[in-house]
């Protein structure tokens, strides 16, 4: 039988975090008993229909389920007007700092007013319901004003990430045939403006579809202004009207889409409905983050990724909480800039990536105490699965050792959570733990037969779950029913313990196959991250003449450790120790960076291609396209 690595730490919430919860055991009981009358119930508390819906799910053409179907409503409504007509109008509602400083605070009645007059923007451009329309934007207040005025009219708004290629963005513009592009003149980066309209007008030589370009001065760029075409949004803005009524949209209409990074081909353009996405965001973000009135959350994913459509924006703005926005590197002017503004903005509720926390790991501890972080009372995680190591740093470093961890699994597809802790429930380092109330998961086999180790699935429809893939109903089937039937296949692996808590592994084609054996690649990337010399690790598979694959490991060690043929030995030794001799690297490589994408997202084909030695794949999705020559340069050196 395999050895796998087991965390046995458990940490129980304490109990003035239980009782102070807005979760309760009742609401897990409550959901178990009937899910869909308890889903229902939560559309009833936390969204406003204009006229009410019919039925919890129509699922009577699988797997294109509909949720509260005949019932009508407005995203942007729910978002502002009830807040704006209430005692809330007053409250902050986006806060937001930029790189260089600049600091913006809205209210909800601002915001109310801004996207109103956005709103009036897109409909004097000749926009209407259903069109498409493409942000290509820095994360700026704008952005989401950008977005609410999308909703508040029915446009589908598409985001493409700003730091995507030129080739990429207008691949995703072809996909949707966006009528209207949103950018701006620039944003900063360690201090320096970059050049984003540049990169939009090379992608708008490759479209036909755009009929005007708004553009947002916030850099002070010099860029180029196509005359006919490109539009200044403050020019737009004022001459608008400050009303717009929202437009009344049925439950289940497209609110927008959004494309899968690291796809390879044409792009995947995730599409999401409107009244089932509002609910299951608002009700996670409600009992997980266990937010109050008093709270200030920062989310610091870039609006570009689904985490920063959820829970940047739509999420935290329905329930009417503050929620904060930075735009600019962990790094400037110096290592401490996310933990000076925590203390400076008052964040009590934190949610990041592993990535993000290996690296502040890397950097030291010293960092984090120069700032008071008392008021921060919880903590989160999301992206990939975190190893233990970096949950402890978290832990201890940013939560003081009082904090509790909501480790998060969730997709693009998804919506919003899927496996995740609660404040009442004990947690375990590494592990999401178990399903949100309402959402049926589980590990099965290739027979569909629930086991300890295998394929992650979800049972039953979800509120927030995709409709379908953007114009390709059958690469929707294909993509993520045709494995298991009625079960979504979500595209990972994962384990249960002996809790029941599941712990995801990695993506399916993240698992190695080493002799028969089956060794899932964050397994082995989380022992080696749990020796004091390693700040992040990457695992892959190369073909092996005997083994079928043998694991190589490529490590970026933290400041003040050098590599060299006794800290190899000692990593692979640990690495055997923890999950077993078959888990041993064949090779240790040490690198200064690993391929990413921008949302943090280690693109372990591309080191596939270095190991096996083929031409090196795109990289013009990555953070940092130059990592790749070092590392090729390395491997081939093989430094044992």
């Amino acid at each position: 039988m395999e050895k796998t690595a087991i965390e046995d730490r458990v940490f129980n919430p304490s109990e003035e975090v239980v009782s102070n919860a807005n979760i309760s055991q009742a609401v897990y009981d409550e959901a178990a008993a009937d899910r869909l009358a308890w889903w229902g119930k939560q559309a009833d508390e936390l969204v406003t229909f204009f006229k009410p819906y019919e039925k919890v799910l129509d699922d009577s053409n699988p797997p294109f389920f509909r949720w509260f179907t005949g019932g009508t409503t407005n995203v942007s409504y729910n978002c502002l007007d009830r807040h704006y007509n209430s005692a809330k109008r007053n409250k902050a509602a986006l806060c937001y700092e930029s790189e260089i400083g600049r600091k913006v605070i809205l209210t909800y009645r601002e915001l109310y007013i801004e996207v109103n007059k956005f709103a009036n923007v897109l409909k004097g451009l000749g926009v209407q319901k259903g069109d498409r329309v493409c942000l290509y934007m820095p994360m700026i207040p704008e952005c989401a004003i950008a977005m609410l005025g999308c909703t508040r009219i029915g446009a589908i708004h598409s985001i493409v990430f700003g730091g995507f290629s030129a080739d990429s963005l207008a691949d995703r513009i072809n996909d949707a045939e966006a009528k209207i592009v949103i950018t701006a003149d620039g944003n900063f980066r360690k201090g320096n403006p970059f050049p984003l309209k540049n990169n939009a007008d090379v992608a708008l030589e490759s479209t036909s579809c755009v009929e005007k370009v708004i553009i947002v001065k916030n850099a002070g760029n010099d860029i180029n202004v196509v005359e006919g075409r490109d539009v200044w949004y403050h020019d737009l803005m004022a001459t608008a009207d400050k009303y717009c009524k929202p437009e009344e949209m049925e439950a289940d209409a497209p609110l927008f889409i959004l494309y899968t990074s690291g796809s390879t081909g044409k792009p995947k353009g995730v599409q999401h409905t409107t009244a089932g996405y509002l609910v299951q965001t608002q009700a996670t973000l409600k009992y997980v983050f266990d937010l109050k009135e008093d709270d200030t959350f920062w989310c610091t994913a870039d609006i570009g990724w689904i985490t920063g459509h959820s829970y940047v924006v739509y999420a935290p703005l329905a329930l009417g909480m503050t929620t904060f926005m930075y735009d600019g590197t962990v790094d400037y002017p110096d290592k401490d800039r996310m933990w000076d503004m925590a203390e400076r903005w008052g964040i009590s509720v934190f949610y990041t990536a592993p990535t993000a926390i290996r690296t502040f790991m890397k950097w030291g501890n010293e960092y984090p105490r120069k700032h008071d972080l008392s008021n921060i009372r919880l903590l989160g995680t999301v992206g990939e699965p975190i190893n233990p190591e970096a949950w402890m740093w978290y832990y201890e470093n940013i939560g003081g050792s009082k904090c509790p961890i909501m480790d998060t699994w969730w997709q693009t597809e998804t919506g919003g959570f899927m496996i995740t802790p609660t404040p009442m429930v004990p947690l375990k380092p590494g592990t999401a733990t178990i399903p949100f109330p309402g959402i049926e998961v589980d590990v099965v086999d290739e027979n569909k037969q629930s086991t300890e180790r295998g394929y992650l699935v979800v049972k039953s429809p979800w509120p927030g779950m995709l409709m379908t893939i953007w114009g390709d109903d059958d690469r929707y089937i294909d993509q993520y029913w045709k494995r298991f039937g009625d079960y979504y296949f979500a595209g990972d692996g994962a384990k249960r313990d002996d809790m029941g808590y599941i712990w995801v592994t990695g993506r399916v084609d993240d698992v190695l196959n080493v002799s028969g054996h089956r060794l899932g690649t964050a397994e082995i990337e989380s022992a080696l991250v749990e020796c004091a010399e390693v700040a992040e690790s990457a695992v892959i598979g190369r073909k092996h003449d005997v083994k079928g694959e043998a694991p190589v490991a490529f490590v970026i060690l933290k400041d003040g450790f050098e590599a060299s043929p006794e800290l190899i030995d000692k990593l692979k030794k640990h690495v055997g120790v923890k999950i077993g001799p078959i888990a041993r690297p064949d090779d240790i490589i040490f690198t200064g960076g690993l391929p990413k994408t921008r949302s943090g997202k280690i693109m372990r084909r591309l080191l596939r291609d270095i190991a096996e030695g083929r031409a090196i794949g795109d990289v013009t999705t990555l953070a940092d396209p130059g990592a790749m020559a070092e590392i090729a340069t390395k491997y081939s050196g093989k430094e044992e």
